[in-house]
């Protein structure tokens, strides 16, 4: 096998140019560095267009289900693409959904009442029988092309959803046997998905059928009036130029009025007269420049083609003004959890975001801030005056309706409110809002986000803490999500308890805010009883050992993603390694975030042959064929936080150090990274090379404190932006600490080495296939 060194196009063997890092070393070559280069770039020296177009998805045969199919989004409008049931050879169906439609009828709560809505599929209908097919999803364009054929010819086509206008377009070209295809649009039946699976609540009924209008200009409407109020419109229009057709689609949604229709037919309208080219060039400008804020490469090609997808997968699910995800993403299809889940899976959609300098996509901070109103109404009415709490699921505005009393899925009060009294789930949250702050340093977020509602959530904590016989302070019992069972001193809420007295502490001191409550903080972190354990490691709760099969690493919060516990001490350590073995030794209920879990806390430990091992399992067990994933029902999670385990085997940045490379396997002896965003507001780029990590960059936004452990061996020179040596001082365990303004950069190598400083993807260590469907059966 060539060196390792050897920098080839990925998986092709084909010579790569790259792109040039300039400054920090004397010049030796000149180039635009990768944040200068163009979105509209096309070279073959570029690495953003070279991995990309090695991880498109391909299809040679039929996808059948959500699991197998291409998938186009916007955070909004969202479409999957398969077989149409029933009818494989006849037609293909195009689902129509949209993360606003939901329906507005709070008494049946978030599950039914305020659950998504489906809203219905186009088929595309062939004249003759569907033979085959040749199918791309193109990452970088964000658009799925290719053939498909049939007994009487063929049809060529090119779909999106375009980013800023939602409107999906699909363009068509037949040969002549094909002309006479169609499009034919099939509203679906406005009831909670949740109805496949669970039953009815009690004088619970769905809504009226849908009514399709024809208008103007040849533009027809599904109108879906909803018993609440309001309405969603999916609005069509075929255009045909030449030989060639393309099907405009958009939906809207209103509540309480009636102004969906007329917004949905106006975005037709405009968007009807454009080619399908001229959709595509704006469409495509937004793509490649969301790409090109960070790049990542490494030499397993199987993996690092699921990590670009999940970029694109992510950007198609989410965006700042779009709802929070909820279980399935815009692609909605039956499920059991039809909303948005807040004891795991939105915390999870959204941590990639921040490594992969991504923080436009963040709706958490930005509707939790938005609809903070709505939390009161969610807490226990006693309790209301200083304190707010998250129940289970809500819809976007985070309003959760009856299921409280119907169902137990609410805040619940600790100690008193059976059957299941889930009670840190704000807190978690608020945790994703604390990685945004510590990712930009925006004060703002600290002030008027984290801070306010940080300090209601851990006030409703406290109403129930109390002293013990033991002097300690200590919690009734409680509920850790999805582990049977209550228990007093639940490790899920001490461990959120105390990662949220520490930050209310810290942001206090930070914002200069003299707090009224600060002393009992104090008090929490001095007086909390201990993380209940036992030999096996930490148990779920004071009354509760952990004894069976549990996909949820709640019990575990501590560890990660909080790193309140981070293996300092060799007991410390102990403890980690113990629990977890103890946690995933249990098979049978084990799901695909138990094994990205255990790869964030095998990173943590430097432990990048587990880690390896645990993604591998989640790729073998639980990944589809097009990096989708399923629990009873489809569900969107984990392939992204999987993406995140990845982050931490390169970078971690918690406790005030950056790591670099901290816990790759020894397969990944090549590893490119550049503009991965670390707490502190860095951007960090740096390249290893044989195993050897070759240079660090850091380029400060913040002019924050930045203690970095480089791992490069021996003595090193840091140097600015201009090449000219800076000083620096030992940090201690291999960390150096250097004094770096906002704006400013530090690029750190060996002694007397001068790398080259260009930005390529490394070289694939073996062959593998392409996420999709090729012509055979994919075989790991």
């Amino acid at each position: 096998m060539p060196s390792p060194s050897r920098r080839t196009v990925l998986a092709t063997g084909s010579a790569l140019g790259g792109t040039l890092l300039t400054g920090g070393l004397p010049a030796r070559a000149s180039g635009a560095t990768p944040s200068e280069a163009t979105p509209s770039e096309a070279t073959p020296s570029d690495p953003w267009r070279t991995v990309l177009e090695d991880a498109d998805l391909v299809w040679h045969r039929m996808p059948t289900t959500w699991y197998e199919g291409p998938f186009l989004g916007n955070g909004f409008l969202g479409s999957g693409i398969y077989a149409e049931p029933g009818a494989p050879t006849t037609a293909v169906r195009f689902n129509i959904q949209h993360s606003e439609v939901q329906d507005h009828r709070p008494e049946y709560g978030s599950l039914f009442g305020l659950a998504r809505l489906p809203i219905g599929h186009f088929t595309l209908e062939p004249v003759g029988t569907i033979t085959g097919l040749d199918w791309r999803l193109g990452l970088r364009d964000a658009e799925l092309t290719g053939t498909l054929t049939t007994d009487r010819g063929t049809l060529t086509l090119r779909a999106l959803v375009h980013t800023t206008r939602s409107v999906l377009a699909v363009e068509v070209t037949p040969s002549e046997g094909e002309r006479g295809f169609r499009w034919v649009f099939h509203p679906a039946e406005a009831i909670s998905p949740r109805a496949a699976f669970k039953p009815l609540p009690d004088g619970y009924r769905g809504n009226p059928p849908a009514q399709v209008t024809e208008h103007d200009d040849g533009v027809s409407a599904a109108v879906q009036p909803l018993l609440a109020g309001g309405q969603h419109v999916t609005a069509w229009r075929e255009r045909s130029r030449g030989r060639t057709r393309t099907l405009y689609v958009h939906v809207a949604h209103s509540f309480p009025g009636t102004t969906a229709l007329s917004r949905a037919l106006k975005a037709v309208r405009h968007a009807a007269p454009l080619p399908y080219s001229a959709l595509a060039l704006s469409h495509r400008t937004w793509w490649h420049a969301y790409y090109r804020k960070s790049f990542l490469s490494l030499p397993d090609p199987r993996i690092q083609r699921f990590y670009w997808i999940q970029l694109y997968k992510t950007a198609s699910a989410a965006r700042r003004d779009a709802p929070v995800m909820a279980t399935s993403g815009p692609w909605l299809e039956p499920t059991p959890w039809p909303n948005t889940w807040w004891n795991l899976n939105a915390q999870l959609e959204y941590w990639l975001i921040h490594g992969s300098n991504h923080l436009e996509l963040d709706a958490i901070t930005r509707s939790l801030s938005e609809f903070r109103h709505h939390l009161t109404d969610e807490t226990p009415a006693p309790y209301r005056a200083d304190s707010l709490g998250i129940p289970r699921t809500t819809d976007p505005q985070l309003v959760n309706g009856a299921s409280s009393a119907l169902m137990g899925y609410g805040v619940g009060i600790p100690g008193q409110d059976p059957p299941t009294p889930e009670v840190g789930n704000l807190v978690w949250a608020l945790h994703n809002v604390w990685l945004s702050y510590r990712h930009t340093m925006d004060e703002s977020i600290l002030r008027d986000v984290l801070y306010p509602l940080l300090r209601k959530a851990i006030a409703y904590y406290l109403h129930f803490l109390e002293p013990g016989a033991d002097g300690k302070l200590h919690l009734p019992a409680t509920f850790s999500p999805e582990y049977g069972g209550n228990s007093r001193d639940c490790n899920y809420d001490l461990m959120l308890l105390t990662w949220g007295c520490r930050t209310l502490l810290d942001a206090a001191e930070l914002l200069g805010v003299e707090d009224e409550s600060a002393p009992r903080w104090r008090e929490v972190l001095a007086r909390r009883t201990a993380y209940p354990t036992d030999a096996n490691g930490f148990m779920i709760g004071a009354d509760l050992p952990f004894a069976k099969s549990h996909r949820h690493y709640s019990h575990l919060l501590a560890v990660y993603p909080l790193y309140e516990l981070t293996g300092r001490t060799p007991d410390e350590r102990a403890l980690i390694e113990r629990s977890l073995a103890h946690w995933v030794g249990f098979e049978g209920a084990l799901q695909g975030y138990t094994f990205t879990g255990a790869a964030s806390m095998s990173a943590l430990l430097g432990k990048g042959e587990d880690a390896l091992k645990y993604l591998g399992e989640l790729m073998s067990r639980y990944i589809q064929p097009n990096t989708m994933y399923k629990e009873s029902g489809p569900v969107i999670e984990t392939p992204l936080s999987a993406a995140q385990s990845l982050h931490d085997m390169v970078c971690q940045s918690w406790g005030g150090t950056i790591r670099v490379f901290p816990a790759l396997p020894a397969a990944w002896a090549d590893v490119t990274v550049h503009d991965f965003r670390t707490q502190g507001a860095f951007l960090l780029s740096a390249v290893r090379e044989g195993g050897v990590t070759r240079w660090v960059r850091l380029t400060s936004e913040a002019g924050a404190p930045c203690v970095v452990r480089h791992g490069i061996a021996g003595r090193v020179e840091v140097r600015d932006g201009r090449g000219r040596p800076l000083r620096y001082s030992d940090a201690g365990e291999g960390a150096i600490r250097i004094a770096l303004r906002k704006g400013t950069s530090a690029l750190i190598t060996a002694r007397g080495d001068r790398p080259d400083l260009t930005i390529r993807p490394v070289r694939a260590n073996a062959e593998a296939p392409r996420w999709g469907l090729e012509r055979a059966l994919q075989r790991e």
